[in-house]
């Protein structure tokens, strides 16, 4: 099938310096994807793209202000969820997940490196705080292998923390353990990204090494927007849209630019870091900042199908960041000790609520992004969020808080309580989105079966 826009496709980009621009969704693409021309693995039942990301918060939380009170669409939420009221049938709470890989078993302590390593591979991690690591692929890089020439990037790793890769962190554990969220293979974690400079040029950059290094200097010798390097394909592109998809076009090169100048201003402020965590250069001066900078180039991946896959460590277990902007001058790790101390446990309650206002956040970027098929990008997406600890005092691996936000295109039923009735390993619910996916796998980790309750 001919295109009006010859040498485009819905992964085309405006290209210049060093630079590469990804495409909305515009109505000028939707020929190609009733036709099926653009049909990869990581699909919806309409032809548009399949989403998935992973969020990862630490520490456990306050059950009492988390646990719903009933089930199925009739739930009350808890107070916790108060930022969430408006989304309420866009995600779906359950009661029930466990990661028994993340318990101590024989190894000991270790539970925050172990929550982390585990909570995407469901696999036990060896204890070494040496090179000999070893755990196992994460389900986003099964996705990942599936999908890698579906888009230009196979998938997307985001962190909030400083990157680690060695040394001993918790109890005897390398620190590669607590610090990556992803896993390539068994002794191979994906290293995420902390620098929102760096997700940017990541996300907005073309050529080799050597070629952006050069491009890249040029740029910002010059002070000029990534969009300045694009201006030719931009114009070249705009005599064949309509009215709609002009206007989309505007407003989405608004926003990569509203996203540039955020960065810039973070640059130009010589930050601080964050204390006990090696901070990377050109991090903003707020971590809610930071962290909505992240969402919000997670959407732009996902609108210019950059990528069909990410994960977020929003902040990896153990973290004792304090939270001065809410109050909490406390660090979090040592609020997560507890021992149902009322005033502990009300600070760990705030801390919840920052989170999810965060999450709240990202949802609505989502809900309100249109995608190529006419619906939004978070109906085409599967959001899970959560942690691998329950309760921040017991340190246990079951009764886990997760949310799993989105439609999967259809696939799924938000808007519920699902109580799971026994303790369920989360391995079923990533073998049922690797399933959703195109991906066809009998066993994950420790799984028993696909989740259907979902």
């Amino acid at each position: 099938m001919s295109h009006p826009f010859p040498g485009t496709s819905r992964r085309g980009f405006l290209r210049g310096l060093g630079a590469s621009v990804a495409l909305p969704a515009l109505d000028i693409f939707r020929p190609l994807l009733a036709a099926g021309v653009e049909k990869a693995v990581a699909t919806t039942a309409s032809g548009a793209p399949l989403r998935m990301a992973y969020l990862y918060i630490p520490n456990g939380v306050n059950l009492e202000f988390w646990r719903p009170e009933g089930g199925n669409s009739s739930y009350k939420m808890g107070e916790t969820f108060k930022p969430m009221e408006a989304l309420r049938n866009d995600f779906q709470i359950f009661t029930g997940f466990e990661q028994k890989n993340a318990s101590a078993g024989g190894d000991g302590a270790g539970d925050h490196a172990r929550g982390v390593a585990t909570f995407l591979t469901s696999a036990r991690a060896r204890k070494t705080a040496g090179s000999d690591i070893s755990l196992g692929i994460s389900a986003d890089q099964i996705a990942a292998l599936a999908a890698q020439s579906s888009t230009r990037l196979s998938s997307l790793e985001l962190s909030a923390d400083g990157v680690r890769k060695a040394g001993q962190c918790d109890s005897g554990y390398s620190c590669a353990y607590q610090f990556n969220l992803s896993w390539r293979s068994e002794n191979q974690p994906m290293t995420p990204e902390s620098n929102p400079r760096a997700v940017f040029e990541r996300l907005f950059g073309a050529g080799d090494v050597k070629e952006r290094a050069t491009s890249l200097g040029q740029r910002y010798a010059s002070k000029k927007s990534v969009l300045d390097f694009v201006q030719q394909d931009a114009k070249a592109l705009q005599k064949y849209l309509g009215r709609s998809d002009r206007h989309k076009m505007d407003e989405y090169l608004t926003g990569v630019r509203e996203i540039e100048r955020q960065i810039e201003k973070a640059e130009a402020m010589g930050i601080p870091a964050d204390p006990g965590v090696p901070a990377p250069e050109a991090q903003p001066d707020s971590y809610k900042e930071q962290l909505r900078l992240m969402f919000d180039m997670m959407v732009l991946a996902f609108k210019t199908d950059s990528t069909r896959i990410s994960t977020f460590l929003m902040a990896h277990d153990g973290s004792n960041r304090s939270f001065q902007d809410i109050g909490v001058s406390d660090g979090h790790h040592s609020l997560s000790h507890h021992q149902r101390n009322p005033k502990n446990l009300e600070k760990l309650a705030k801390i919840d609520l920052f989170y999810m206002e965060q999450l709240a956040y990202f949802l609505d970027r989502l809900k309100n992004t249109p995608d190529v098929d006419g619906k939004s990008l978070l109906h085409n997406s599967m959001i899970v969020y959560g942690g691998c600890i329950s309760d921040g005092d017991k340190h246990n691996h079951n009764d886990l808080p997760i949310i799993v936000a989105g439609n999967a295109g259809g696939a799924f039923s938000p808007g519920r309580h699902v109580e799971l009735g026994e303790d369920v390993p989360l391995a079923n619910l990533y073998l049922r989105m690797l399933e959703e996916f195109g991906v066809k796998e009998k066993r994950f980790g420790d799984s028993t079966g696909a989740l259907r309750k979902i």
